[in-house]
């Protein structure tokens, strides 16, 4: 084995394994948090107003493509630990960025409607109906999005498959599900305890949490919709 092989690998002590971990987490939340920083910065920006929403949600682009990453990297690490944790993280962002963006955009839009629909129900007839059930199909395309996320991170589906694909997961690995919908909750208390600010320095937490959550989705959905290969 070569010296530069050597150089990249992580020694067999707990010492060298644990202070390995620290530098991964502490390179991925350097990542993710860059890749927030516009999001929060235009959240700073704007005005708490109805009116806003539109740009509230479309400031989350970068947030589907970093997520990518960072389960890819999760993954990379886990088969191939070494020394060099940002080129996993790079080359998901590279690998997957046209295809996460070919469903979070229209994911966006979505959420957008529905969220305008959630604030001004009540300058329309049939609003307090319109409300709930609008609120409701926000939460269940916040929880779909977790699964088209792992779809779109780690196989490669026709787009319409991407979608199917998500769509049966989202029952069938029902318990990643509510794993899903309950690190939303978090994430959403800790911006309303707290700020986007410290969501965004914890990024690396809830992308750790959010692998532990779906590694058996990606498992799911290599015995159902692949040949194991």
């Amino acid at each position: 084995m070569s010296t530069q092989q050597h150089a990249g690998e992580i020694g067999p002590g707990v010492l060298s394994r644990f202070t390995a971990a620290v530098y991964r987490y502490l390179v991925l939340g350097v990542f993710l948090a860059v890749a927030g920083v516009p999001t929060l910065l235009i959240w700073m920006l704007l005005a708490p107003a109805p009116g806003n929403v539109a740009w509230f949600v479309a400031a989350l682009l970068p947030v589907a493509p970093a997520l990518s990453a960072a389960l890819y990297a999760h993954r990379s690490w886990a088969k191939e630990p070494d020394l060099s944790p940002a080129r996993p993280l790079f080359r998901g962002l590279r690998m997957n960025l046209r295809d996460t963006l070919s469903w979070w955009v229209p994911v966006l839009a979505l959420t957008t409607v529905l969220a305008v629909n959630v604030l001004f129900a009540d300058q329309v007839a049939g609003g307090a109906m319109l409300r709930p059930v609008c609120a409701v199909l926000l939460v269940v395309l916040a929880v779909w999005s977790g699964h088209l996320l792992v779809v779109g991170s780690f196989f490669s589906f026709r787009f319409r498959d991407v979608l199917r694909v998500a769509a049966a997961e989202f029952f069938l690995s029902w318990k990643s599900s509510l794993g899903i919908l309950a690190l939303l909750i978090v994430a959403t208390a800790t911006v309303v305890l707290s700020s986007e600010a410290v969501l965004l320095l914890l990024g690396w937490a809830f992308a750790a949490s959010l692998w532990m959550i779906v590694r058996p989705v990606i498992a799911d959905i290599t015995k159902r919709f692949t040949s194991g290969d």
